[in-house]
């Protein structure tokens, strides 16, 4: 038998590089995907491009229009309050779980998250903040442990990506975040999935109003 592992696809190399562009806002929300431009760029055929747009498409990122092509998706307020509706469902969900399954070394990792994103609200260190309240929730939905469940949340996010970061320049957004935080913890230190379930939906209400 042969145990030989492909290499990764191309069209998904030339997913990831357009994603980080799009998430960079090298490609901005709403500009126009010239898929041939881009192909002569990273010295590819169309072929490989037309499967990564197709990927990026799936997850949201970009939206195809009929007889207009390709262009990076615009988040508007409609938008965001269908998807923060979707993400309070499930990732209440996930708090309920953990706070019914996790076991005391998971408790440990979630307590310490916290304190690192303590710590970089304390030291304004937007880029650290947002990397560790993107762990501590990845944690959580780790520790449900329902990976359809955590791949619809994963592919909402993404989207979020587009803009997310921003709302947490606004004034005090990063400080009631902590708090909000440490609440969704303390109910999961305490197990008590109703109040994990709350403070999760809570939180991401807020987040809705200060995304918008």
């Amino acid at each position: 038998m042969n145990t030989k592992l492909n290499k990764r696809p191309l069209y998904e190399e030339v997913a990831e590089r357009l994603r980080e562009q799009i998430f960079a806002h090298q490609m901005a929300p709403g500009s126009w995907v010239d898929e041939q431009s881009l192909a002569l760029q990273l010295g590819i055929s169309r072929t490989p491009m037309r499967e990564a747009i197709k990927v990026l498409a799936a997850e949201g990122l970009i939206t195809m229009y009929m007889n207009r092509g390709a262009y990076v998706t615009e988040v508007d307020r409609r938008d965001l309050e269908q998807i923060f509706t979707v993400l309070s469902l499930l990732e209440g969900q996930a708090a309920k779980e953990t706070a019914l399954r996790a076991t005391e070394d998971q408790l440990t990792e979630l307590d310490n998250l916290h304190h690192r994103l303590e710590k970089a609200a304390a030291d304004r260190d937007l880029d650290q903040f947002f990397e560790i309240n993107v762990k501590f929730h990845e944690l959580i939905q780790g520790i449900a442990g329902n990976r359809w469940m955590n791949n619809t949340i994963a592919d909402l996010r993404k989207v979020l990506k587009l803009q997310r970061r921003d709302s947490l320049n606004r004034t005090g957004r990063m400080q009631n975040s902590v708090i909000e935080h440490r609440q969704i913890l303390e109910a999961i230190l305490k197990r008590d999935p109703i109040a994990a379930e709350a403070a999760m939906r809570k939180h991401l209400a807020h987040g809705l109003e200060a995304a918008k």
